[in-house]
């Protein structure tokens, strides 16, 4: 029976290391940790969600697919439910790039250099990136994927080695712009486009007070302007 998991989330279990331990946050139907279990990838998952709903629907997939036995489900808010001790690698995907960093922050003991983050934000990307930053995480890899004529992005992170990011490095980082992705230069454009957009609106608000906002987002523009004619 063929697992119906998207090229999102397959590009998700394709960073995690071979025989994790992983905390599958948000897990949804859990498609993720059934996958991670199911291709030996992972020897063990907690799916933890918010909604009772989903959670039933995972702990049901589970068994239809033969790994109930390999996972834990709880009912909690991000890291809540998950004892350091039974995890390696954390995932967390499908959500704001604020949520996801907010999850981070809110967990002390991810600030330990053994613990792997794979995260995949829906938004607000370059916020995750900069609250990483600004939480001592640093960056050691990021992966485009296409899915539902969408391109995404996966972070792998780790505690240590952090690097304050620039307005331009928090929507276009140096991994990924010397990634050699074929995805890269539709990416790149995406991003553009996208800033302009909003440099255009808060030009156009004419509002004193958003000045700073307007400041960053000129800066950020900019910035990646630059690294795409540099590239």
């Amino acid at each position: 029976m063929k697992l119906p998991i998207s090229k999102r989330l397959l590009c998700c279990a394709a960073q995690v290391p071979q025989g994790a331990r992983v905390a599958d946050i948000g897990a949804d139907h859990g498609y993720l940790s059934i996958e991670l279990l199911k291709s030996g990838r992972a020897v063990f998952a907690h799916a933890c969600d918010l909604r009772e709903k989903p959670l039933r629907r995972a702990m049901e997939n589970a068994a239809r697919y033969g790994v109930a036995e390999k996972m834990r489900f709880s009912r909690a808010d991000g890291l809540r439910a998950v004892e350091p001790d039974e995890v390696d690698t954390i995932v967390c995907a499908g959500m704001g790039g604020d949520l996801i960093a907010q999850i981070v922050a809110d967990c002390p003991w991810l600030k330990d250099k053994k613990y792997l983050l794979v995260l995949q934000p829906q938004s607000s990307g370059n916020d995750l990136r900069r609250k990483l930053a600004e939480l001592g995480f640093g960056i050691e890899k990021e992966t485009l994927v296409e899915d539902g004529g969408f391109i995404y992005f996966v972070i792998c992170a780790r505690f240590g080695n952090a690097v304050p990011l620039t307005p331009g490095q928090q929507y276009l980082p140096e991994r990924l712009l010397h990634s050699g992705d074929a995805l890269l230069p539709r990416y790149i454009e995406r991003i553009d486009r996208a800033l302009a957009l909003t440099v255009e609106g808060i030009q156009k608000a004419n509002d004193p007070a958003a000045r700073e906002r307007l400041k960053y987002y000129e800066t950020a523009l900019h910035e990646v302007r630059e690294m795409e004619r540099q590239l």
